[in-house]
């Protein structure tokens, strides 16, 4: 193992910040993706059951429609992911991507125990996930991953504001 750690050394991986970057970027394209998925008839339809049944943003088809909500969903995701990718410059646009970021798998997670159909009565029911919950389970990490870019990019504008003053 040390071997494998020092080639990993040698190809500079594991110098600066190159998972704070990466995590940065993969969060941008992630955000990009799924807003654009927003935009589409099948996938707000496909999303119906999970955002009718969570607790934090059932009120959005009630009061935005099914159209409205999608928007919602859409704009959310892409002004979160526009954040993040401006916070490689301004760590203050960072924080705020962070934190609605965050949010948003906070909401996301809440609705996994209440999905239809979610867990396997095959299996003896929960914890054997059947896919439709499997499928929000990813969001764990992507809370995870919003939760560490907050905390860094949150030290970095008290280090800039230290240095500053």
């Amino acid at each position: 193992m040390k071997y494998f750690a020092n080639i990993l050394d040698r190809l500079g991986l594991l110098k600066g910040d190159l998972d704070y970057h990466l995590l940065r970027a993969a969060m941008v394209i992630i955000f990009a993706w799924f807003g654009y998925d927003k935009w589409f008839e099948s996938e707000i339809t496909a999303l119906l059951p999970i955002i009718t049944n969570g607790p934090f943003i059932s009120w959005t088809i009630p009061v935005l429609g099914i159209r409205g909500t999608a928007i919602f969903l859409g704009v959310s995701e892409w002004t979160f992911g526009a954040l993040l990718l401006l916070g490689f410059w301004n760590k203050q646009a960072g924080m705020l991507g962070a934190i609605g970021s965050t949010f948003t798998f906070i909401a996301t997670l809440t609705v996994l125990p209440f999905v239809p159909d979610g867990w396997d009565a095959g299996a003896g029911g929960f914890p054997a996930m059947a896919m439709n919950a499997a499928f929000l389970l990813k969001d764990l990490v992507l809370l995870v991953v919003s939760i560490y870019l907050l905390k860094q990019d949150a030290v970095r504008v008290i280090h800039a504001g230290r240095s500053a003053s």
